[in-house]
């Protein structure tokens, strides 16, 4: 065994170590004794203290290399065949697994994997993360060596809103980066990172929505795929990372499935049974992750805790082998939630025995436990026959097969791909302009009346700043955030533009339960202009917590309101939230000129924010979800369903069926510049399906022939493939950044049909008068087709439209 597989089967901690130190320095100091031991146990202290310093100090060197197997150094390489890397990865891994034996193979199957000293091979933690940026949320990362903080990007639902798939690339690829440089750097015991989070964010009181990129089913699948790809070191349009390849880090897309329910009036994630229906599971629930198996090639998975029809997800074979690795063709590994498999048995009762949940998520297809349930009960149920030997051989073939594919079993890591990697490459100057640059993209401008925005930084000579979230770095970087490279508040960017500046907070906190209105509308009556920094954080919104409420917290409202009636101008009020808030007030309140909302923008946030409300950015992100107004509280967050029904007044949810109020809709977001579309070319205006013998036509209860994409043949598919081409140009008078999106819609709404579906974006930068034309090519079987309600995706005969902006086409579908 090498030195440094021996450090890191001491658990390969330096905190652990320096702890057992002074452990037992303490036990010197503090046992009783004779007077006369006092000099001898003085000489003792000495010693141990100086040992204690030697091997800590031993330890900090040793702890700059990354741990790895397979040391060109150790005699017994060369006689492991796992080790020989000219061998296909399945034929090593398939002799590593020979070689362990019973309590080791159980050893593996947990988060916090030990060492296995016989064959050199360290210790590994599986659960890391960087949801939005390098993160030490998980126990496999450590900011405690030469790099102390990472890029902290936005958080995801406000990148989401730039509509940019090449720009969620490039943060994956600098989040990649990022990550193999910690672990160069012997900072981190893990490659495996858990994000993203791609779920959809089907209510808007999900304290997590934030995470999530949104609730169109399409953008989350393309964010995926993005960010999978940029992490794992794939090309934008994939072909470099196929099974069996190096990986620059590993994504793990979470959860699956239909997990959008924290801790919500009594119903918590860990005993819920999602209720779903087999239409809402094909057409919104699973497309995500099928997009990120199949076309982002991720390398992991998470099972959610909730259960879904009855079922456990990490309990469920349907989902996990039959779903993911038959039809989706995965190849990678699979990991529970923290605590998923033990709460099977002790919330959910759908185990008897902790041995039966163990063989339940196991025969299901499930590799690894996020917590020990697994470690603790594998073994009985082994020996008591309930579970076959073979099943832990089969986790640990696509545990140890990542595991090699990030290079960690190929002799030291810094000498192979990804090896010049080091701590200069983390918070680069581009990465932190990337940062910027993906919250200026995703902020979204809400209101603007009579053109308020943007502020001139010559005719405004004094400023206001009042809200909790005015001067707080840390409220914008969202959960699962690291450290970031910088902090800058709001207040501080906008400091540099307008030197008399008065801040005030306006409330005690972001709850605001204290108010104080009198000293805010003071400041706001002495000043040229006013700003509200208002909004959630994550003691309003976040993990384990989803909100009931949709308005402002506590005093909020009071507050601008009244600061707004005592400014001799319109406020502008910038919102920091991660889920949608009923704002209707300001929204029809001529006192409050404007309104951006910003999500968590990151490092950069406070940044952008001034840029754009000073006018050196024109806005053009625009909303990844529905915001809804308050009386949505009345709809059960436990209703899954996501078609309307309007025989019991539930309005269904998202833009796709949600046929409510609504705030502000998805996709609604102005710009300093104003902009006009025109179709001006589609290649086919009609579509004929009925070109195959082979394929059945089948009625509906509404008389439509329609036909099932799975029979229709490939070449069919290919054939009928045709381009939509969309005229764009800015009419105004500042260059900007437009994100363009097309809809289609059918001209009957029955039988579950969404009321349009997003079926394609682009991003285009348009000078002032400028025009310009994007392509989309567009697929009948992908996009003009929908699920029935046997889950079934199907396309009807009839006429549908292309739709963007207000411009609308028309394509008949015969069959």
């Amino acid at each position: 065994m090498s030195v440094r597989a021996a450090k890191t089967h001491y658990d390969g901690s330096f905190t652990s170590l320096l702890q057992s130190c002074s452990a037992h320095l303490l036990l010197l100091l503090t046992r009783p004794e004779l007077p006369t031991m006092r000099v001898q146990r003085s000489r003792i202290v000495l010693v141990s203290f100086s040992l204690c310093i030697t091997v800590t100090l031993l330890f900090q060197v040793e702890s700059t290399q990354p741990p790895f197997s397979c040391d060109p150094a150790s005699p017994s390489t060369n006689s492991y065949r796992f080790c020989k890397t000219t061998l296909p990865i399945s034929e090593r891994v398939r002799d590593l697994v020979s070689r362990l034996t019973l309590d080791e193979k159980v050893s593996q199957l947990v988060n916090s994997a030990p060492a296995i000293p016989r064959l050199g091979i360290p210790a590994y933690q599986w659960w890391s993360e960087a949801l939005h940026g390098v993160s030490n949320a998980g126990p496999g990362i450590r900011f405690n060596g030469s790099i102390r903080s990472a890029t902290s990007f936005p958080q995801v639902i406000l990148t989401a809103a730039s509509f940019d798939d090449r720009l969620w690339y490039r943060i994956g690829q600098a989040i990649g980066v990022e990550a193999r440089a910690v672990y160069n750097a012997g900072q981190a015991t893990g490659m495996t990172f858990w994000a993203p989070n791609i779920n959809i964010f089907r209510d808007p009181r999900w304290g997590r929505g934030q995470e999530t990129p949104g609730e169109d089913p399409l953008v989350t699948g393309k964010y995926a795929v993005s960010y999978v790809r940029g992490v794992q070191g794939d090309y934008f349009q994939g072909g470099n990372v196929e099974a069996g390849r190096h990986l620059q880090a590993s994504a793990c897309c979470k959860h699956f499935t239909a997990y959008d329910l924290d801790n919500w009036k009594g119903y918590d994630r860990y005993s819920f049974d999602a209720r779903v229906t087999l239409q809402d599971l094909a057409d919104t629930y699973q497309p995500p992750f099928q997009r990120c198996i199949q076309d982002g090639r991720a390398s992991g998975i998470m099972c959610a805790y909730n259960r879904v029809n009855g079922v456990p997800s990490c309990a469920n074979y349907n989902f996990l082998t039959k779903t993911a690795r038959g039809q989706w063709d995965f190849h990678g590994y699979i990991t529970s939630d923290c605590d998923a498999v033990s709460i099977i048995r002790e919330a959910q009762g759908y185990a008897k025995s902790p041995e039966e949940a163990i063989v339940d998520v196991l025969k299901a297809g499930m590799d690894i436990n996020c917590g020990s349930y697994l470690q603790k009960h594998t073994k009985s149920a082994v020996q008591q026959k309930k579970l076959p030997e073979a099943e832990l051989d089969r986790a640990l073939h696509n545990l140890f097969s990542v595991r090699m594919r990030l290079g960690l079993f190929n002799g030291d890591p810094t000498k192979h791909p990804f090896g010049n990697i080091g701590s200069n490459h983390v918070c680069t100057q581009a990465h932190q302009d990337l940062a910027l640059e993906a919250a200026l993209n995703g902020i979204v401008l809400l209101k603007n009346s009579a053109r308020l925005l943007p502020l001139s930084k010559i005719n405004t000579k004094s400023l206001a700043v009042i809200g909790p979230n005015a001067n707080s770095a840390y409220t914008l970087l969202g959960n699962y955030a690291g450290p970031p490279c910088k902090s800058i508040t709001p207040l501080q960017a906008l400091q540099s533009y307008i030197q008399n500046i008065r801040y005030h907070s306006g409330c005690n906190n972001v709850a605001c339960s204290s108010v104080s209105v009198k000293e805010a509308v003071e400041i706001a009556k002495g000043v040229d202009q006013v700003v509200l920094l208002m909004g959630l954080d994550q003691s309003q919104e976040k993990e384990s917590q989803d909100r009931v409420d949709l308005v402002l917290p506590g005093k909020q409202q009071e507050l601008i309101i009244s600061v707004a009636r005592a400014a001799k101008k319109p406020v502008v009020l910038v919102l920091l939230c991660g889920g949608p808030v009923d704002v209707s007030f300001a929204k029809y309140d001529r006192s409050i000129g404007s309104i951006l909302w910003a999500g968590y923008p990151g490092e950069a946030g406070g940044i952008a924010l001034a840029q754009t409300i000073f006018g050196e950015h024109n806005p053009g992100g625009r909303l990844p979800m529905t915001w809804y107004p308050q009386d949505f509280i009345k709809v059960p967050m436990t209703d899954m369903r996501m078609r309307s029904d309007p025989s019991s007044g539930y309005p269904g949810r998202t833009y796709r069926f949600y046929r409510g109020e609504k705030i502000f809709e998805y996709g609604y977001g102005l710009s300093y510049s104003t902009y006009s579309y025109k179709f001006t070319s589609v290649t086919q205006n009609k579509l004929y399906l009925n070109q195959s013998s082979t394929t059945q036509l089948v009625k509906n209860s509404n008389s439509l022939h329609f036909m099932s994409v799975s029979e229709m043949s490939a070449e069919l598919c290919e054939k009928m493939k045709f381009s939509a081409t969309v005229g764009v140009k800015n009419g105004g008078e500042l260059a900007g950044n437009h994100s363009v999106l097309l809809f289609v819609r059918s001209n009957v709404e029955t039988n579950g049909r969404p009321m349009k579906q997003l079926v394609g974006f682009d991003k285009v930068s348009l000078n002032a008068g400028q025009r310009a034309e994007i392509e989309f090519l567009l697929n009948p079987c992908e996009h003009l087709g929908r699920a029935n309600k046997d889950g079934v995706m199907v396309i009807e005969e009839g006429l549908n439209f292309l739709v963007v902006g207000n411009e609308e086409y028309p394509i008949t579908i015969t069959i």
